[in-house]
């Protein structure tokens, strides 16, 4: 991405740019070398003016690697498109739906002369509505669906008084949008867009333009279009896998005030004695509340190790050295560091944001690694590092598993493991003491978030590349034409969580892996082998005489272009500049060891 490009996509954005050069920016996104774009098929389903919208949306997707097709609905046909049908919608058959409606977008209003039943029974009029567009979608396409909430209106003619009556639009809002999530939490693949939230942030003096409205139709003023473009994006590119996992720090005047080489840990500000000590305690608290959810803390600081580790002893530090799984504090250039710090946690550099006071040090990093996230910070403003995460959404999330909750645990159980290897006498005395035990089976309800999540940001253990939202894995699942797996691993150290996946369709007699990925931090454990010997006794239980395999090959996923030949499979041609792997089933020999396999059944 060139400079121009990498400053107009970073935080803070420039708004004014994007919407006024939209067309230019998409030419410049499009024509960038050596890309490989996740494409998704979307469906606007508008309430109001959007095509803005629409284009600054793509904007941000293509930034993040996600080429977009797109079907609008004609204005305010949202209803008659998702109920009724629309044949070329139908024709589009998209993945996505946005139904972006609005407040004005609500007809049963609340009058003067309505009774509290009366009200009731708009309540459900509008839910009835709105449920009749949602099922209707999730009968005809199994796509995700993203709704929008209710933003409070411009006026309200009651004052006050619209929060608390009955009859009070605030309050009706307010029901309706606690039935929209209520919903939400219970129906998959339904996620809510908060425009409530977001117009409260952004306010709604500056939200509404009644005179757009009136004329353009636009549901919001048009200068906030490209937050709520960006807004959608976050939710997008959490679907679809595509959040960042790591959140690298710098320690003085980031993490605490002052520099621990010069104040000592006595005299760094931390803890509640003074307003900037309150402001780190928040911005801690912060990043706690991160690595609680599953985002993984790395520190990376110029420093002498042993006085940078000293911070964390501060009686008020709401962060200890436990939260972190990588410390690189010394005398190296920061890139660099981060560098190794990919490499130790085991994950793509793009799969980091690094925060950081200093703006020689951001701009380093920024021309060094530009898969690195840096977000541009006040670095003396502590309030803005939280700003920069949130208005960003690197790491927004659409579900919290309890593999998200565990994630720094599994890591800090790697680098166990990692330690332990090194007293081994061989490798094979390693993998054989670890006591590994694997639980393969078809995939679980429970398990589809945490598969789509794997789909979407697997890339050097995935031989197809392929991406699956959970609605579309959701309908594998259910579908007799495809044999699904998913693999768990334990072993004396710890759970691993759920870290493999195989889909595969059969095909008259033969089955043709779809997806087969597998997480980096189990690597070089045999994982793969247990998987491919489950796989192969499924199919043969399916009566498929032959396995086909596809390995496609990307920028990040060369470690596996041999692995169907270690398997003993032929190599029978190419396919679409990749190629295409075949074995008869009565051939294959099983090649797991180590590995003990039981399925969910058998616990």
């Amino acid at each position: 991405m060139s400079l121009d490009l990498r400053r107009t996509f970073t935080y803070p954005y420039p708004n004014d740019l994007l919407l006024r050069k939209q067309k230019s920016l998409r030419r410049q996104l499009l024509a960038r070398e050596n890309i490989s774009y996740t494409p998704i098929k979307i469906a606007l389903l508008c309430g109001s003016t959007a095509d803005d919208i629409k284009n600054v949306l793509e904007l941000f997707l293509l930034a993040s690697n996600i080429k977009p097709a797109f079907f609008q609905s004609e204005y305010n046909k949202f209803y008659e498109d998702a109920v009724f049908g629309n044949a070329e919608l139908e024709s589009f058959s998209p993945e996505i739906v946005i139904v972006f409606t609005g407040a004005v977008n609500i007809v049963n209003i609340p009058t003067l002369n309505d009774s509290d039943s009366d009200i009731q029974k708009k309540i459900t009029a509008e839910m009835e509505r709105f449920l009749s567009i949602w099922k209707a979608l999730e009968n005809k396409y199994h796509a995700v669906i993203i709704q929008n909430n209710f933003e409070f209106p411009a006026a309200t003619s009651l004052g006050n008084l619209a929060a608390t009556l009955p009859i009070g639009i605030c309050r009706f809002i307010q029901t309706l949008n606690e039935r929209f999530a209520d919903y939400a939490n219970s129906h998959d693949n339904f996620y809510l867009h908060d425009f409530h939230g977001l117009s409260a942030k952004i306010g709604l003096s500056k939200w509404h333009n009644p005179f757009q409205y009136c004329v353009y139709k636009f549901a919001m003023n048009y200068d906030v279009m490209p937050e709520v473009s960006l807004s959608l994006a976050k939710i997008i590119r959490a679907v679809l896998g595509k959040t960042k996992k790591c959140l690298v720090l710098d320690l003085d005047n980031t993490l605490w005030g002052g520099v621990i080489g010069d104040d000592g840990m006595e005299g760094i500000k931390i803890g509640h004695e003074t307003p900037a000590a309150e402001a780190y305690t928040v911005f801690q608290e912060y990043v706690l509340k991160l690595k609680q959810r599953g985002i993984i803390l790395a520190v990376c600081s110029k420093n002498d190790d042993h006085i940078a580790r000293s911070g964390f002893e501060h009686p008020d530090s709401v962060l200890h050295l436990d939260d972190f799984v990588s410390f690189r504090a010394n005398w190296k250039p920061k890139d660099l560091n981060i560098v190794d710090i990919a490499q130790e946690i085991n994950i793509g550099l793009d799969s980091l944001v690094f925060l950081d006071d200093n703006p020689a040090e951001r701009q380093l990093v920024r021309d060094s690694l530009p898969e690195v996230a840096v977000p541009e910070i006040d670095g003396e403003d502590v309030f803005s590092f939280i700003r920069a995460i949130e208005e960003a959404g690197y790491f927004e999330p659409i579900t919290i598993s309890e593999d998200d909750r565990k994630r720094n645990d599994t890591y800090r159980e790697n680098k166990a493991r990692q330690a332990f290897k090194t007293s081994c006498a061989s490798y094979d005395d390693f993998l054989q003491s670890l006591s590994m035990q694997a639980e393969i089976d078809s995939f679980r309800p429970v398990y589809f978030d945490r598969i789509a999540q794997l789909t979407g940001k697997t890339n050097q253990f995935n031989l197809t590349a392929r991406r699956y939202t959970k609605a579309q894995i959701e309908q594998m699942s259910q579908s007799s034409r495809y044999i699904t797996l998913y693999g768990r691993l334990t072993d004396k150290f710890g759970d691993n969580g759920l870290i493999s996946v195989v889909i595969g369709e059969k095909k008259a007699g033969e089955l043709h892996i779809l997806l087969w990925l597998m997480s980096c931090r189990v690597l070089k454990r045999g994982v793969e082998a247990v998987m491919l010997d489950t796989l192969v006794e499924r199919a043969k239980d399916a009566g498929c005489k032959k396995i086909v395999g596809y390995y496609y090959p990307t920028k990040k996923n060369k470690m596996v272009e041999d692995l169907y030949s270690l398997f003993g499979f032929t190599c029978a041609g190419k396919d679409d500049g990749g190629t295409i792997w075949e074995m008869a089933t009565e051939d294959f020999k099983k090649c797991g060891k180590y590995i003990a396999v039981k399925s969910f059944c058998d616990r």
